[in-house]
Parts: structure tokens; C-alpha cells; sequence
């Protein structure tokens, strides 16, 4: 049972959904668009769609466990593939990659779109998200995708309320950002450099840690983790199983950032943010 402003929030979201009466649902298998893509079923049933993009920036853990849970949910489901390496605009990493990113994505929806005869792609922006540096909601705004967990005002800790109420398995899951985003702006994105970023943070992943990036800065690579894992990290087997096996990848140095975990960290230097217009 959910408290009752949550439960008006949610059947307002249900009652916009229902507006729309077909939507893709743009799933990544995170916490907001797991969120949207149950609300979506419930409300509309086999007239909704999640669809999940295959790119070098995407793990295929993520890839694997959005599927599964689209299949928990019950919800229609395909994937497509995108490519936004061979976008100068991405692949250069300018401070506003991400709006190349989803108008990438958004291009490549919208032939699934036009297929299946539905008139609106939806995704899992929020209200936290108003006012960060987020250039792929320029692009989204542009291309006229719908944002419904902004438009009935549901916020992360909201969602994750909800979500737990509604056993969905994402619940509590940390928070997750496509792998372009551990390089430095300017520093140009490779297959290879994706690559070696996904073994990097798959390694801790396997060690059995939840919530950490690992930000590449050439030769060296910046681990940021929550208090708790840098704590764990004073034992010394741990470290040097984390240095050596990021030594085979090719990093010659190993860090832990002493400021820890934080979101999009390596927005902390923009001074400008430029817009995709």
C-alpha cells in the first residue's frame, strides 16, 4: 500500500500514459526506466514497448539484465543498434557528447516507432535531472520524446519508493552512466578505450562491489567508490588484486579518488555548457 501522494503521483502518471495510448519505452534497465516501463504496462499493456539500445558504450551486463528484467515485468521487448562512435560529434567528446548520444538514439527508435504505428517514445528523465549539465535532454526536448516522470513531478527517491513496493528488482540498484562518460572532455572515444574501461569496472564488479566509476585519464586509471569500498580497500590483497589486473589492461598507475563516488565527476571543471543547437 502506498502512501496516498504517491498513489495520486502514480495514477497521474498512469492517466498521462494512457494519453499517449502507444509508447516506446526507451529502457536502459535502470531505475527510472525500469520505473516508466512498469507503469507503462500496467497502464497500457501490450500497446506499450521497451526497447533497449545495443552500443560499445552500453555493458553487456546491463544489456543482459534489462532483458531479464523486461521479461519480469512482462513487457513487449526489442533491441536496436545504435552507433554513436561513428557520430564525429559523440566520438570527439565534447562537453555536450550526450546530446549526440541520444539524438542517436532517439533517430533509431523512431523507425520502431513508425513500424508498430506508435505515436510517442517516452524516457526516464526526472526532476533531479532539471538544471544538471544533461545536453541529452536538450536533444530529447528537440525531437519531442516525452519525459511523464518530470511531467507528474516523481522524484528518485520517489521512484525507488515505489519501485520497492512494486518488487521491482531495481529498486535499490546504484546509479549507472553509460561508459563514454569516464573520459575526461576532449579526449577522444575509442571501441578499444570503451573496452578497456568496461574490463576495468567489470573486475570490480565481480570483486563485489556495488556502486564505483572508473574514470580513465590516459595511462592512469581514478577508481571512485563510496566510503564504505575505500575502506574495504585498506586490505591489501583486495588493492593488489584491483593494480594488477588493471596493469593487464594497460593502466600504468592505480588510484583511488580520496572524494570518493560522485556523479557525473567530470563535469565538476564546465564552465560553459554548450547546447547541441
Amino acid at each position: 500500500m502506498l502512501p496516498q501522494l504517491l498513489q495520486i503521483k502514480v495514477n497521474r502518471l498512469y492517466d498521462c500514459l494512457r494519453g499517449y495510448e502507444k509508447v516506446i519505452v526507451a529502457f536502459s534497465g535502470g531505475v527510472d526506466s525500469t520505473f516508466l516501463a512498469e507503469a507503462a504496462q500496467n497502464a497500457l499493456g501490450d500497446n506499450a514497448l521497451a526497447v533497449t539500445a545495443i552500443s560499445d558504450s552500453y555493458p553487456i551486463r546491463e544489456m543482459k539484465a534489462a532483458q531479464d528484467i523486461a521479461k519480469q515485468i512482462g513487457i513487449r521487448f526489442e533491441t536496436v543498434h545504435t552507433e554513436e562512435l561513428e557520430v564525429e560529434g559523440y566520438a570527439s567528446n565534447p562537453t555536450n557528447r550526450c546530446f549526440f548520444c541520444k539524438t542517436e538514439l532517439f533517430d533509431k527508435l523512431n523507425p520502431i516507432a513508425e513500424k508498430y504505428n506508435v505515436g510517442t517514445i517516452v524516457y526516464g528523465a526526472i526532476p533531479d535531472d532539471v538544471g544538471d549539465h544533461r545536453p541529452g535532454m536538450d536533444a530529447a526536448k528537440q525531437m519531442g520524446i516525452k519525459a511523464p516522470l518530470i511531467d507528474v513531478d516523481l522524484t528518485k527517491a520517489e521512484i525507488r519508493e515505489i519501485s520497492k513496493a512494486w518488487e521491482l528488482p531495481t529498486w535499490d540498484k546504484p546509479a549507472f552512466a553509460c561508459l563514454s562518460s569516464r573520459f575526461p572532455y576532449g579526449m577522444r572515444i575509442t571501441r578499444e578505450l570503451l573496452r578497456q574501461v568496461d574490463a576495468a569496472e567489470q573486475f570490480l564488479y565481480d570483486l563485489g562491489i556495488r556502486q564505483f566509476r572508473v574514470r580513465h585519464h590516459g595511462d592512469l586509471a581514478r577508481i571512485e567508490l563510496e566510503a564504505e569500498e575505500i575502506a574495504r580497500l585498506q586490505q591489501k590483497e583486495d588493492r593488489n588484486k584491483i593494480n594488477a589486473y588493471f596493469k593487464t589492461l594497460g593502466y600504468a598507475h592505480v588510484t583511488i579518488d580520496l572524494q570518493g563516488y560522485r556523479s557525473g565527476s567530470l563535469n565538476e571543471g564546465i564552465t560553459k555548457v554548450i547546447t547541441g543547437t
